[in-house]
């Protein structure tokens, strides 16, 4: 006769306890550290270039690596090949880091700052004093009053304007926030 491959969870009444669960306990592997009794979830090497991996719980793993020397055992000349190799592998990053992935793309200013950043020509990573300054100084200069009946004057003066009082509205909000 065919096994049925029905479990007893389906449909109303369940046909069966509610403390019960149909899976058997998962394995967790400890923490290698003697004595410890956390999960060892952070594999380590036991050696340089070895694939055997001791695994600690974090704060072992933590005190693990504190002490750990890349370079150990090496030569100086296969030391400086080594580097060299990996920091021409990892050059993408530094690269990354020139753009400055951790300023305006952290999510902190909404596109509408960062057009009234554009606006008033400031890093996307600027303080709101800096905002003010560089809104005065470009202020200054096409001030209706500075400049009597020039168009183009009056319409930059107003996106001046309107950029600062996007950054000052969202200053505000941040503030407001704690």
């Amino acid at each position: 006769m065919a096994r049925s491959s029905r479990t007893l969870d389906w449909g109303f009444p369940r046909w069966r306890a509610y403390g019960e669960s149909g899976q058997e306990a998962a394995k967790v592997r400890l923490c290698d550290r003697h004595g410890c009794a956390e999960p060892g979830n952070c594999p380590a090497p036991k050696a340089p270039n070895s694939p055997e991996r001791w695994y600690f719980c974090q704060p072992h793993a933590a005190e693990y690596n504190r002490g750990w020397d890349y370079f150990a055992g090496l030569e100086a000349e296969e030391a400086a090949a080594r580097e060299g190799a990996e920091s021409n592998t990892n050059a993408g990053y530094a690269q990354a880091q020139h753009y400055g992935w951790g300023g305006s793309g952290d999510g902190s200013r909404s596109p509408d700052e960062m057009r009234a950043l554009e606006v008033l020509d400031l890093d996307p990573d600027a303080d709101f004093e800096t905002v003010k300054k560089a809104w005065r100084t470009k202020a200054k200069e096409v001030h209706p009053d500075v400049r009597p009946n020039d168009a183009e004057a009056a319409r930059t003066f107003h996106a001046y304007q309107v950029a600062y009082d996007v950054l000052r509205q969202a200053e505000e909000r941040r503030e407001w926030r704690g």
